[in-house]
């Protein structure tokens, strides 16, 4: 019996050593072609190594390991690129084998099991809805018939800062422009002004809130595989929370729209031809209605897609106008001159317009170097659909890919003076026949991405373009901009953790009005 023991012993001890083995020959044999990697840990990965902002930590990996790196959060494969070139060749040259989003658990579940467009899998929905995003919900006629709502608020914004201006009160920035940001939103998708709820908990604003903050927190159960099925950080109840709140409100309005919608459908049998000016649910309906469209649109797909444009559309204008104020107020001469060329195209007797912004190219270069310097989306992330070849090394399937747009947009190969701000970086310097500085912003260039390239873009570029130039442009027009805090004059630019790029501490100024541009029209109403 003893020897049969200790056979059984040197057996196991030989299975057990020969498996190891075989486990160690396995990994260097399917390891040896992927890109340098960092020294890891067990289970955890490289996940301790992009504290405290992550696309900060992975430009100091790139630094040291190269453009092109492989690491591991948690269970999940990673390729970092961090350089112009790697990133044009797998958003390019390898692109059909990354036009998928990766999911996890917070937005599949809120966007109702990725029914939405934006994380949506790439095939025939997304098709369908890439098409009707361009063509009918963001295209340039839609847009045009909204004008009047963009105006409108900003007219809103600026009579209040208006007001604080005169009792030379505080103001917060960032939460007037999310302020106003919400309220074109909301008003262009379904017609109503979040910032005018009473319930403030229950606010559209609110809900952006929490769903911003529950998407860019790190979920322990998207990265650890033992803790798939846990809800060790809450994250479940929350998620469960917002969406049976984000659905209430949706189910409201869009039952108050099919209301209306069967109202004028009748009217107009009575002869009744007035216009209407429709919002974004109204066409999401209309196609939603429409027997002969190439897919028909459920209840589910409409609410997911408008939680899209809210997530999207309302923090991400507001960061970058902030953004681009405060270095304005770090360089008082590049503020002179953006606000001596709108008082040179538009004079001093009306507030600038959406149709003056084509002919103040210094604002445009402006809003380019702000969003260059401090992008709304620092990376982009896509998931490998295929086995591919990149850089000479070979990316698995299921790879998760991450394009670190903060790095790429600061490359001192590409760029002079990278970590400076320079407007006229982006101006054409005709005697000179160099036209490098006519850089488009929609992802043509692979050291300047923006809003992301190629097919999963985004769709909303001419929107997000639209609000941040003539919401900056409006705030310089009529206010000088004084720094709050007594005798601070420089304005700290630290990043804040986050999937947008926030500030880490609010922009808090003193409007001093320079230009009313409402005083001569209530004149004439009064009169």
């Amino acid at each position: 019996m003893v020897d049969i023991q200790g056979y059984l012993i040197l057996f196991l001890i030989w299975l057990f050593s020969t498996l190891f083995l075989k486990y160690v020959v396995f990994r260097k044999r399917n390891t040896c072609h992927l890109p340098p990697s960092p020294f890891g840990l067990p289970i955890i990965g490289h996940l301790h190594l992009l504290s405290p902002i992550p696309h900060q930590a992975l430009h100091k990996l790139s630094a040291r390991y190269g453009p092109l790196i492989h690491i591991n959060l948690g269970s999940v494969p990673c390729l970092v690129v961090s350089s112009p070139e790697m990133a044009k060749e797998v958003l390019k040259t390898h692109e059909t084998s990354f036009l998928n989003r990766p999911q996890t658990s917070v937005v599949d579940y809120l966007t109702y099991g990725s029914q939405d467009f934006s994380f949506a899998p790439y095939g025939v929905y997304w098709k369908f809805m890439k098409k009707i995003c361009m063509s009918e919900l963001l295209g340039a006629r839609t847009l045009d018939m909204l004008l009047p709502v963009r105006r409108d608020e900003i007219k809103c914004f600026i009579e209040l800062l208006l007001q604080k201006a005169e009792s030379s009160e505080e103001v917060d920035v960032e939460a007037e422009l999310l302020r106003v940001s919400n309220n074109v939103i909301s008003r262009m998708l379904m017609n109503e002004r979040c910032s005018e709820d009473k319930d403030e908990a229950g606010s559209v604003r609110m809900l952006v809130q929490d769903i911003a903050e529950l998407t860019g927190k790190f979920n322990l159960s998207d990265y650890i595989w033992f803790c798939k099925n846990l809800d060790l950080q809450g994250f479940g109840k929350r998620t469960k929370d917002v969406r049976k709140r984000f659905d209430e409100m949706m189910e409201r309005i869009m039952n108050e729209h099919e209301e209306a919608r069967r109202k004028r459908n009748g009217e107009n049998k009575d002869g009744d031809e007035s216009v209407v000016i429709k919002d974004l649910l109204d066409i999401l309906l209309d196609i939603s209605e429409d027997e002969c469209a190439e897919m028909r649109l459920t209840r589910e797909n409409i609410k997911a897609f408008i939680l899209d444009i809210f997530a999207a559309g309302t923090d991400t204008g507001a960061i970058t106008v902030e953004w681009a104020l405060a270095e304005l107020i770090n360089h008082p001469s590049i503020m002179q001159k953006a606000v001596q060329e709108i008082d040179f195209v538009i004079g001093k007797s009306r507030i600038v317009e959406e149709s003056d912004i084509l002919n103040l190219p210094y604002l445009q270069a402006i809003v380019k170097e702000t969003l260059r310097l401090h992008p709304t989306g620092p990376m982009i992330l896509r998931e490998s659909t295929e086995d591919c070849c990149i850089g000479g090394y070979h990316i698995p399937k299921n790879t998760r890919l991450i394009v670190n747009t903060w790095a790429i947009n600061r490359d001192p190969e590409y760029w002079e003076n990278p970590l400076e701000f320079i407007p006229e970086r982006f101006l054409t310097e005709e005697e000179e026949g160099n036209t490098k500085s006519q850089l488009d912003v929609r992802g043509q260039h692979y050291h300047f991405l923006p809003f992301g390239t190629g097919r999963r873009g985004c769709p909303g570029t001419s929107l997000a373009l639209q609000v941040v130039q003539i919401s900056l442009a409006s705030m310089i027009q009529c206010f000088e901009w004084k720094v709050s805090g007594g005798e601070v004059s420089k304005v700290d630019m630290e990043e804040a953790p986050g999937i947008t790029l926030p500030r880490a501490n609010p922009l808090v100024c003193i409007p001093v009005t320079r230009f009313n541009p409402f005083t001569s029209t209530s004149t004439t109403s009064s009169a």
